[in-house]
């Protein structure tokens, strides 16, 4: 036990990076497909380790380490937040804010009744809640007020108790409340009104597109007969689907395809499209020819674009495709995804800031029309730590004037610092880089190595509380979590009118939990849940997280 004690005392940071190995590893083991989660099995190892001695972190760790985690989460969301903000998407704005909202007054309240202490509320609120990232608000909340070390440690350690009671029941209950307890409060069937949204979505046909949509996109060669004399666009309007003569060679030299170009006998052209359309091409063209040097020459490709237009946040495919015009000539739409779930596509299927759309089509006219939707995503894009460095040091400064010391504080300036530079960065796609593998670790890093550095540096305190008020702790970490929701679904389906199937895939989103979202998903046996998840999820990040400092403003009594 003394070695034990001696590495405590000389390199704390052994424990530190094992609570966070050992706390991922059991947060990914499922039972039966349910997994607490790696936050809060981090959190829970912490403690546990904290029993076997005194460990003791530089508050500086804590704060980079808290401040990468949250500013990726500004980043990451801060083109739909920034979107968000529009007539289109109001109703899934108002829906999130009423549920950060209702859950800040319960609190509230069940702090004045039981005389809790600003770190006891901030944890249940953390928990309850949800979101993780209010245990570092509200920790940098305290550490502003000037208080004896004794007492912030204390406090530190009530919000760590706090979190650990009630995070996992909060989990649970919102896998079981979206997907069965919401729709029976709404009276509908899930799976009946997602079949009917499908439909209406597509019209009542399959669900599918010809507007952007891919079905096995090809592209074939003909010799000119029929079509001799016309130009390109009459020839492409006839085809339809959105076919498109993509090369044109005339005497072995290549002509340029616009849609005023016209044709003549005995040009070899390449059309491109779907396959059952540019089959059907040989009667209104010419004889299709075997010209494997012409289709190897047309450039092909298969490329992932993120939607980051804000004039396209909230339209339609529809809409998106008659905006970007001529521009989408020759492309085609293979798949929409949002918060990494696949989208159900239709031409009525909404597209959201945020939205990654795959896109087919020969590589120069992808190029054009990415342009007009957003940013291509290219898996060899390096992390600007300029940019990154940058956004942290403008989010953390603090200034005085006077003797008054400003500062956002907190994690506030972090997050701020975050959804600024991840706006800047959809305005501006050549800098600020931070591809999603870099977000996802910094996420997970940041998160884990905070926590952990809560859990061990609190631990024995932490155990006492949750043994003292372990069981008041889990009844109002269960009225948190189910009042919120409660009232969030009456209040979007009987005032706000939402679609059903919208308002479940809202609720995962607003409370920031992706299984969820895949729960809806399974009772509906539909993808449509997704369509109600972005905007939620990216103002209910921002929202809970600034819950912190205000809960503990609210309760601090000096």
């Amino acid at each position: 036990m003394s070695t034990v004690r001696w590495i405590i005392s000389a390199a704390p940071e052994i424990f530190l990076l094992l609570s966070v190995a050992l706390g991922t590893i059991l947060g990914r083991v499922r039972i039966r497909g349910f997994s607490i989660g790696t936050t809060a099995c981090t959190l829970i190892v912490a403690v546990l380790i904290g029993q076997l001695g005194t460990f003791t972190f530089p508050s500086l760790l804590r704060v980079i380490l808290f401040s990468l985690f949250v500013f990726t989460i500004g980043y990451r969301s801060g083109p739909e937040f920034f979107a968000s903000l529009s007539i289109r998407t109001l109703a899934q704005v108002a829906l999130a804010l009423v549920l950060g909202g209702t859950g800040l007054i319960i609190v509230l309240m069940f702090a004045h009744v039981f005389a809790l202490g600003p770190g006891t509320a901030s944890g249940l609120a953390a928990g309850a809640l949800t979101q993780s990232s209010v245990i570092g608000t509200a920790s940098g909340a305290l550490a502003q007020l000037g208080l004896p070390k004794e007492l912030l440690q204390q406090q530190d350690a009530n919000i760590a108790a706090g979190y650990a009671v009630t995070y996992v029941l909060g989990y649970i209950l919102t896998l079981l409340y979206v997907p069965f307890v919401a729709p029976k409060l709404m009276r509908i069937d899930l799976k009946a009104e997602a079949a009917k949204l499908e439909a209406e979505l597509s019209g009542g046909n399959p669900p599918q597109t010809e507007n952007l949509h891919y079905r096995k996109f090809q592209a074939r060669a003909y010799r000119v007969s029929t079509a001799a004399g016309r130009t390109v666009g009459a020839v492409e309007d006839e085809i339809g689907s959105r076919s498109m003569i993509e090369r044109i060679v005339r005497g072995g030299a290549d002509v340029e395809p616009h849609r005023d170009t016209v044709l003549e006998a005995s040009d070899d052209v390449v059309i491109a499209g779907r396959t059952a359309a540019i089959v059907a091409a040989k009667p209104i063209v010419g004889t299709e020819i075997d010209a494997d040097e012409i289709l190897k020459a047309l450039p092909g490709n298969v490329v992932d674009v993120l939607v980051d237009n804000r004039k396209l946040h909230g339209r339609s495919v529809k809409d998106v495709a008659d905006r970007v015009g001529d521009a989408a000539r020759g492309v085609f739409l293979r798949t929409l995804t949002r918060m990494g779930r696949e989208v159900p596509l239709s031409a009525d299927t909404r597209v959201y800031v945020g939205d990654v759309m795959t896109l087919v089509g020969s590589t120069r006219n992808i190029e054009r029309a990415a342009s007009q939707v957003g940013q291509i995503l290219s898996s060899e894009d390096r992390t600007d730590i300029a940019f990154l460095a940058v956004g942290l040091l403008a989010g953390l400064a603090s200034v005085k004037i006077g003797s008054v010391p400003l500062t956002l504080g907190g994690g506030g300036g972090a997050l701020i610092a975050g959804l600024f530079c991840g706006w800047l960065r959809s305005r501006r796609p050549t800098i600020g880089a931070m591809p999603p593998a870099a977000q996802q670790t910094l996420s997970d890093l940041g998160l884990g190595g905070f926590i952990a550095a809560i859990g061990l540096g609190n631990g024995h305190a932490a155990w006492v509380a949750i043994q003292s008020h372990g069981m008041l702790l889990v009844g109002m970490g269960l009225v948190v979590t189910l009042v919120p929701l409660i009232v969030t679904t009456l209040f979007a389906h009987r005032v706000l009118r939402m679609n059903p199937v919208i308002i479940c895939g809202a609720l995962a989103g607003a409370m920031t939990v992706d299984a969820a979202v895949t729960g809806a998903c399974e009772v509906a046996e539909s993808q449509t849940p997704v369509l109600g998840v972005a905007v939620p999820y990216a103002v209910g990040n921002v929202v809970l997280t600034v819950l912190g400092p205000i809960i503990v403003a609210s309760t601090f009594a000096g």
